[in-house]
């Protein structure tokens, strides 16, 4: 199964493009607990390893060595690239709030850059490979998209691009907390239903879409400002923590099976595009519960 997260499409810590090893863990002989193998835990043990008595170690039940080499991906690497990509996101958004008033201008702005973010991003999807240039990219033009659409909420109502900040934080934290405790386990199953799920949602905002567009629905019908757009947009949210989890196993497989250095700009472009996802669902959350001024 691929990887997938807001626009379904991101690959995982997979050399043949599939996703990553959901309940498994580094085991002897490269054997795995669940439904579905690990990337790096494919058949013949670990791909990275370099260790020679590999064979013998696994054998005898010990754990599969990371490889030794300096070019795998470590904790640290993932962090330093998800600084940096939404470091520049932050940058970004921060430009666009200060440089472009709120205009029908800024708006069109905001929507080809919306556009350009997606291309550069299906565009890294499809690549077998990271490339820092894409999704640095991906990550400036999203970042302008934010702080047009942000800094257009926080005139209606005040505050709330703070205020969804902050909740995105919050369930970054509380998802990553829920994730280390155990209470949640990423499975194959897991991640079959909640893409499912995921890609029902999107089916549906898409005809809903569509339906206020040629003016069926009224006041943007599901994703209204009403309770019912509160309804949609917690569904989002819990939707948004979800690929969070993903993420987090995907990173989790990949240090523990040595995967190359360079798959550390995966791991930080997905962890984007998932903070995003939930930061533009907050943003749309805390202007329906402040209503209208």
């Amino acid at each position: 199964m691929r990887s997938s997260n807001p626009v379904f499409s991101r690959r995982g810590f997979s050399r043949d493009n599939g996703y990553a090893g959901f309940n498994t863990a580094p085991q002897a002989g490269g054997a795995t607990v669940g439904t579905q193998a690990g990337p790096y835990a494919q058949q013949g043990g670990n791909p990275y390893a370099t260790n020679p008595y590999a064979q013998q170690d696994q054998q005898y039940g010990a754990p599969p060595q990371a490889p030794v080499s300096a070019g795998r991906m470590t904790m640290d690497d993932v962090v330093m690239r998800t600084a940096m990509t939404l470091g520049t996101v932050v940058v970004g958004a921060v430009l666009a709030w200060t440089l472009l008033p709120v205009s029908p201008t800024s708006y069109a702005l905001a929507a080809g850059s919306a556009l350009i973010a997606m291309v550069l991003g299906l565009v890294q999807s499809f690549k077998r490979k990271a490339s820092p240039a894409l999704i640095l990219g991906y990550a400036a033009f999203e970042g302008v998209f934010l702080g047009v659409i942000s800094e257009m909420f926080n005139t209606r109502w005040s505050g709330a691009p703070f205020q969804a900040v902050l909740g995105t934080m919050a369930v970054a934290g509380a998802t990553l907390l829920v994730y280390k405790a155990g209470w949640i386990r990423v499975t194959a199953r897991y991640a079959r239903i909640g893409i499912t799920i995921a890609l029902a949602f999107v089916a549906v905002m898409a005809v809903n879409l569509l339906l206020v567009v040629f003016g069926v629905a009224e006041d943007g019908g599901l994703r209204s400002m009403g309770p019912l757009g509160a309804v949609v947009g917690i569904l989002a949210i819990l939707l948004g923590a979800f690929f969070l989890t993903l993420d987090f196993k995907q990173i989790e497989d990949g240090v523990a099976y040595g995967a190359p250095k360079e798959e550390s700009w995966l791991a930080a472009f997905g962890l984007t595009m998932s903070l995003v996802w939930i930061y533009i669902e907050m943003l749309r959350l805390v202007a329906i519960f402040q209503g209208d001024d």
